[in-house]
């Protein structure tokens, strides 16, 4: 039976909640890892000996992926859901998973686990299990496969026995309620940028107005150019909430914006963390946690 795990990209609705506006307008040794790399073992799972099934592979590059029902889960790069488990600990790092206990929770191996979209490197660690190889951690917590995961988006160990749970991106049990709205993240070509509950890049435009805040994406501009809807203060990560308010459109409906510059999605951005709106015309730029242009000094 195949033991990895997966989580469906489905997004989430955002809560529209309103702000005041002042805006003028309404470490890496791996000594001991007996985990050995995909294709350097025989595949004992059904898999291809690249490693594509193993329960033992490595994780590659991990991304927070959106559920329905869960939030954001973190997934390996191939898609199969990471698992915590209760009666382990995070501070101090340790795995209480041994024995039977782990043929059905195979441990990630540390080795060759990297930060992808949405994990924050911080957050990665290892611990060294009682066999003496080293296992992932995600916020501290040793992270697992689940045997029963028979494809990628598969959920079926979350909530198993009351003690396994999806793992968050900062390592906590993966719930609805912890699902931000808003948050800024990290991007490799433009550091720090805004993104919506579904990981969407947000844009500012150049021909839009601060004070007064104005909007000037109008007509054919909206084809491609959503405006951001506004957001719960308390469902914001990275971002001071006093920055955020309302620009209220000529339709009557509420647009988000940050020190007062309206918020937009760009439909040409398939996947979260695409930047494809970034420079569009030289007048649309992904917003930084600051509500400045995104990499205007670089």
């Amino acid at each position: 039976m195949r033991k990895q795990r997966h989580v469906a990209l489905i997004g989430t609705a955002i809560v529209v909640a309103m702000f005041a506006t002042g805006c003028g307008s309404t470490g890496n040794d791996y000594s001991g890892q007996k985990i050995k790399p995909a294709g350097q073992a025989a595949d004992n799972n059904g898999g291809d000996a690249g490693g594509t099934s193993r329960k033992d592979a490595p994780a590659g590059a991990m991304k927070a992926k959106l559920t329905e029902k869960l939030g954001e889960v973190v997934t390996d790069s191939k898609g199969w859901t990471l698992y915590r488990y209760d009666e382990d600990t995070a501070s101090p790092s340790q795995s209480n998973c041994n024995g039977d206990c782990e043929k059905m929770w195979p441990p990630v191996p540390a080795k060759g686990a990297e930060a992808g979209s949405g994990i924050a490197k911080s957050e990665l660690g290892k611990v060294k299990r009682s066999d003496g190889s080293y296992q992932l951690t995600v916020g501290g917590w040793p992270v697992y496969r689940h045997a029963k995961d028979k494809k990628p988006g598969d959920l079926d160990g979350h909530g198993a026995g009351g003690m396994w749970n999806a793992v968050a991106p900062d390592g906590n049990k993966a719930s609805a309620r912890n699902l931000k709205q808003l948050k800024a993240v990290d991007n490799p070509e433009l550091g720090k940028i805004v993104a919506d509950a579904k990981g969407r890049t947000l844009y500012r435009f150049d021909k839009d107005s601060a004070w007064p805040m104005k909007s000037n994406c109008k007509g054919e501009c909206l084809k491609s150019w959503v405006p951001a809807k506004p957001v719960e203060k308390d469902k914001i990560s990275g971002i001071d909430p006093k920055l955020l308010s309302t620009y209220k459109r000529a339709d009557g409906t509420r647009q988000l914006s940050i020190d007062c510059w309206p918020l937009y999605w760009f439909k040409g951005d398939k996947e979260p963390g695409d930047i494809n709106g970034q420079g569009k015309m030289g007048l649309w730029h992904a917003a930084t946690d600051k509500g400045k242009k995104a990499g205007a000094s670089r």
